[in-house]
């Protein structure tokens, strides 16, 4: 018996045919580690939720889509951003968001120019701005190369600010304090406030209200930062 149970498997397997063998169908998912979205999370204020602009105009989002441009694909961005907010109101803002990821992969930081608007003294911005650089760095795993801090663009060249010297030399003092403090902690700064101040001579890189970047200027800084984002993203 069993050599006939043998002999009926044998002839079984040697009818079979390979081809008939049902195969997986793709498209298969990326392996483990494979082309996994970049997760970016943005910071800050007016100039980051792209206020009279459009979403894909405002510069986390422009920056997204650039990335792609060069094979660097990201999640969809996380902003924490309000028009108006200072320092300290960007803080409560992440304090009440329950929905965002511990790490990231990309972290930018742009706030103070509501601070200086509502003439408050450095000396608090500075402390605040720290301790948010501070939240920044930690949401991004504590890899500096991944943490970007951007300078306040100048609205004194703009038609609501008139050329007003007051307002630049406001922002002057505040870019001081948080370039310093971006280079204290190793934290790569860019400063994108000369390019704010061509806008009384190009009326395009300021939006409709007045007061705020257009998408043009917003592109203009993306081109500043893209190349060394990149790079830092692709090590």
């Amino acid at each position: 018996m069993r050599y006939l149970f043998l002999l009926i498997v044998t002839v079984l397997l040697g009818t079979c045919n390979t081809n008939d063998v049902a195969k997986p169908q793709g498209p298969f998912p990326p392996l483990p580690g494979e082309n996994t979205p970049i997760s970016y999370l943005a910071l800050g204020d007016s100039y980051t939720i792209g206020e009279s602009v459009a979403e894909r105009e405002r510069y986390p989002n422009q920056l997204a889509d650039s990335l792609a441009k060069h094979g660097i694909n990201l999640s969809p961005v996380d902003i924490v951003a309000r028009t108006g907010w200072t320092t300290d109101e960007l803080a409560d803002g992440i304090a009440a968001r329950d929905d965002l990821q511990t790490t990231y992969d990309l972290v930018t930081l742009l706030i103070g120019v509501n601070n200086q608007y509502r003439n408050r003294p450095i000396e608090p911005y500075e402390e605040e701005f720290r301790s948010l650089l501070e939240q920044a760095i930690e949401f991004a795993a504590g890899d500096l190369t991944r943490v970007f801090v951007i300078s306040i663009p100048d609205y004194a060249f703009t038609s609501f600010g008139n050329g007003n010297p007051a307002i630049s030399e406001g922002i002057d003092a505040y870019n001081a304090a948080n370039k310093a403090i971006a280079e204290t902690y190793g934290v790569r700064y860019f400063d994108i406030t000369p390019i704010s101040r061509e806008g009384l001579n190009m009326p395009s890189l300021v939006a409709n209200d007045g007061l705020h970047p257009s998408g043009a200027q917003y592109a203009r800084w993306v081109n500043l930062f893209l190349t060394t984002i990149k790079e830092e993203l692709e090590n």
